[in-house]
């Protein structure tokens, strides 16, 4: 990836921040058959003295976990809020007519080796954490678990995935939030991506000002 130094983005916390916030990412493999893209959702592991990973499954009629040696390099990417900038947005523009459209976004890119976990207890372990994760974020009284359904439902269908971990080897990260432009065109299109209901991406560039 293409990282210019103003719009790198090398903090450990919040790339994970960006990933357990946006934790869809594309899987990008290079098998038998050549260049491949599954969408998954990832759950992120951090413990102390062990490598960072992200967990995941797939259906095992997903020929992927056949076609990808076990310790292949993968890579992840993982993808925050964007938005298209018009240059009628910056004040300058008035001055100088001398801007061009372009593209607002954040992105973390995890680089890894692929382990397959075709083993019922770490799948198990894999489907509690991201049901876990993802029905504490809704806002209900009685959250879903596995244990909702009966037992021989949930093995059958344990038994249909199949168990990805993925140890990362290095995160990349980059924050293309209009940093290379004077701070009163980077508030005038903070201010119109607000009126065009932008306000997270928005509320991120204004915090690179740091005022």
């Amino acid at each position: 990836m293409y990282v210019p130094a103003h719009f790198a983005e090398q903090r450990l916390d919040e790339l994970h921040d960006l990933i357990r916030q946006y934790p869809l990412g594309i899987l990008v493999t290079h098998g038998a058959a050549g260049l491949d893209a599954n969408h998954l959702p990832f759950e992120l592991l951090v413990e102390a003295g062990r490598p960072d990973r992200l967990l995941a499954h797939v259906a095992r009629a997903n020929p992927i976990w056949q076609e990808v040696a076990d310790g292949a390099e993968v890579l992840v990417i993982f993808r925050a809020e964007d938005a298209y900038i018009s240059p009628n947005w910056y004040p300058s523009k008035q001055e100088t007519h001398r801007l061009v459209p372009t593209w607002n976004y954040r992105v973390v890119h995890a680089h890894g080796r692929l382990r397959i976990r075709d083993d019922a207890r770490f799948v198990r372990g894999v489907v509690a954490r991201l049901t876990r994760t993802h029905e504490a974020r809704l806002e209900q009284e009685k959250p879903w678990k596995m244990t909702d359904s009966s037992p021989a439902y949930i093995d059958q269908m344990l038994a249909a995935i199949v168990g990805l971990e993925i140890e990362i080897v290095r995160l990349e990260g980059k924050a293309k939030l209009s940093q290379n432009r004077e701070s009163r065109d980077l508030k005038g299109a903070a201010e119109q991506l607000r009126q065009h209901g932008q306000e997270a991406l928005a509320t991120r560039m204004l915090n690179t000002l740091g005022e």
